[in-house]
């Protein structure tokens, strides 16, 4: 019992931990790491401890000697970035007496590498001198209220190399970068990386304000440099260039100060420096670039550059869309189209346009003259087809560069379609124009073609169509046409006259149409009548004259109410009656008006020689029968036939003039001529 009490009482007692001091004092602490810290400037860390280094900084800030520490820290790597500027940035500085583009270059790039060099030597020491440095950076610095010592190294390279005062670092750096950027300019290569390597120095680091340096120091005076050079080089260019070789040199630039902004300075450069261009390259010369004379828009569509035109199109619509660009390009298009359409206008308007029927070889008129001008319902036919085809081949160009050239803009097809209906309304005979087409190309244009062509065709015709302000007119027309189409059965495919009016429904609504289908359901009844008229023939006795009635309803058709009239020989006066009688048994209470200004007749006549098969008019076969039963060596006065048809004089004179002037005389007239009179015979 007493033995363990002894052992007990044998126990030691817990001290607190005696304080050390430094083994050596703080003079040869110091003279150790500065030591330390120069062969680690001088790259020769390989040959020390760090923990050892790292006790001797730990050991000063443990004895409160921090500040001391911090500021001879600080004072040697001012000396050795002092030591690597005199070593290599200074010796590199531009001498300014080369004029070879190539030398300047070359010159700058040895300073920038320089600049490079002192740069990456001082990161290399900053980064082994902060992990021997951790425990005053992580104690001294934040009690203190200073840098971190990789900060407190940043500022000293500002300070004491790119803002020496005692050597023009800045300037000489500067100048080789904006001199590297203007060889380039020039066409000359140069090495980028060196370039990069320099400016990224004025990336990573920042002035007070917490701005990068880059901002203060370069993009300035690159800008201002840049704006200077665009002045120029707009000059140069305006005198030198045609349009699209400048478009071509703008383009360039745009995309070479692009990638320069981005490779090697500040991709937030790119904007003020594309600012630039455009402001001294584009927005002053908009109108010049479209207007220049055997190069511009005009020229560009002409010869249907879709590249150079493209190229108008970006450069204006990307780069210059605050400053007019869109707007400028789209009054070009406008205006071209409203100066090519007029001219489609002057080229078709009968007025300036003389049309001559073409001379068949030795063929002219007894009387020794050549052949007279096309009748005017043929040059009018001409005119029309011309004119609408010229329109057609206008919006068709037109349409494959908004579409190639332009991408689809909505804005430029919104001022190709004004420009298009400016021109096309200019034209008074518009409407009856495109009615023409419309009726010649569904009497005969279309043959041959396939239901895909077809379709082409109508489509095409619908579009300038939408394009006509007065479409009462145009359907006025229309219905005209379509009737004639209708009732001399000239129509060569019922399916292409029903599409297109479908077409036409579906423009202007059922109202638009409304008599136009009328019209086809007449067609489509009076061919049933007929039909039943022939059954009721076979039953009775039929007229020496066969008749193929068309019933026309007098609302739908536009040619009811026609005023010429003529009295009808007993021949076809019988016919008529007989289905008079027959349509009566049908339908009570209805009144049948003749229109015999409406009809044709299928007529066999027997000459000295031949035997003919004629088509002619009802009134042309009115007057053809009054010289059935005359001796050959007799003759009708034209007062003779007048009275005899009851024919009015404007329809006799064309029917007579019909028969006996045209190529193919059916009747001889006394005295020979191109027009008749009423003196004739």
């Amino acid at each position: 019992m007493a033995s363990t009490q002894a052992i007990r009482k044998a126990k030691g007692k817990i001290k607190p931990p005696r304080k050390h001091g430094p083994d050596t004092s703080i003079q040869d602490t110091w003279a150790s790491l500065s030591h330390a810290i120069k062969e680690i400037q001088n790259e020769r860390a390989h040959q020390l401890s760090f923990e050892e280094n790292y006790r001797y900084a730990y050991n000063l800030v443990l004895f409160r000697q921090g500040d001391f520490l911090y500021r001879n820290v600080k004072s040697l790597i001012t000396e050795n970035l002092s030591n690597l500027t005199e070593e290599y940035i200074i010796p590199a500085f531009a001498t300014g007496n080369h004029e070879d583009p190539v030398t300047r270059g070359q010159e700058g790039e040895v300073l920038m590498k320089g600049v490079r060099k002192v740069w990456d030597k001082h990161n290399s020491s900053m980064r082994k001198l902060s992990d021997i440095l951790k425990y005053m950076d992580r104690v001294y610095t934040v009690s203190a209220e200073v840098p971190q010592i990789i900060p407190a190294g940043l500022k000293i390279f500002i300070d004491d190399v790119l803002h020496r005062t005692t050597a023009p670092v800045q300037e000489q750096v500067v100048n080789a970068i904006l001199g590297q950027v203007q060889v380039e300019r020039d066409g000359y290569s140069i090495n980028q990386t060196a370039v990069k390597e320099c400016v990224d120095i004025y990336l990573q680091l920042e002035d007070n304000s917490g701005r990068q340096l880059y901002f203060s120091d370069i993009e300035p005076a690159f800008l201002g440099e840049t704006r200077k050079f665009y002045v120029q080089e707009a000059q140069k260019l305006l005198g030198t260039c045609d349009a699209a070789e400048y478009l071509r040199r703008v383009e360039q630039r745009f995309d070479a100060e692009e990638m320069r902004s981005y490779y090697y300075l500040s991709a937030s450069t790119a904007t003020a420096v594309r600012a630039i261009v455009e402001a001294n390259l584009l927005s002053p010369h908009l109108q010049t670039i479209i207007s220049m004379p055997e190069s511009g828009l005009d020229v560009m569509i002409d010869l249907n550059r879709l590249d150079d035109l493209n190229r108008i199109y970006r450069l204006f619509f990307q780069f210059s869309a605050s400053t007019g660009g869109p707007q400028a390009l789209r009054k070009g298009l406008k205006e071209s189209i409203i100066s090519r359409g007029k001219a489609i206008n002057e080229s078709n308007d009968a007025s300036n346009t003389e049309v001559n029927a073409p001379e068949e070889d030795g063929e002219k008129e007894k009387t020794g003259k050549a052949k007279g001008k096309t009748p005017a319902p043929v040059q009018t036919l001409n005119l029309a087809l011309k004119w609408v085809q010229d329109a057609v081949d206008l919006k068709d160009r037109f349409d494959s560069i908004l579409k190639s050239a332009f991408q689809g803009d909505r804005t430029c097809e919104l001022a190709i379609s004004e420009a298009l209906g400016s021109f096309i309304n200019q034209n008074p005979r518009a409407p009856e124009f495109v009615s023409l087409f419309i009726d010649e190309n569904l009497k005969k244009g279309l043959k041959g073609k396939t239901d895909d062509e077809i379709e082409q065709v109508l489509d095409k015709t619908i579009t300038l169509f939408r394009f006509l302000t007065d479409k009462d007119t145009f359907e006025r027309y229309y219905k005209t046409h379509l009737a004639r189409r209708l009732l001399f059965n000239r129509s060569v495919s019922d399916d292409a006259e029903r599409g297109m009016l479908a077409k036409l429904k579906v423009e202007c609504g059922v109202q638009f149409t409304k008599k136009m289908e009328g019209m086809f359901n007449d067609m489509k009844l009076s061919s049933d009548v007929v039909t039943a008229y022939r059954d009721y023939l076979s039953n009775t006795t039929a007229p020496a004259v066969e008749i193929n009635v068309t019933v026309m309803t007098s609302t739908f058709w536009p040619t009811t109410n026609s005023g010429a009239t003529c009295t009808l020989p007993i021949q076809l006066q019988q016919a008529c009656s007989s289905f008079e009688r027959f349509y009566n048994t049908r339908h009570s209470g209805r009144r049948l008006t003749w229109q015999p200004a409406l009809g044709n007749a299928d007529v066999k006549v027997q000459f000295k020689a031949k035997r003919h098969d004629l088509n002619v008019t009802t009134m042309a076969i009115v007057i053809l029968l009054l010289f059935e039963n005359i001796p050959d060596d007799d003759f009708l006065t034209y007062e003779d036939i007048q009275k005899s048809t009851s024919i009015p004089d404007h329809d006799l004179q064309r029917h007579l003039q019909s028969l006996a002037c045209g190529k193919w005389k059916i009747l001889k007239k006394h005295p020979e001529s191109r027009e008749v009179s009423t003196s004739d015979s």
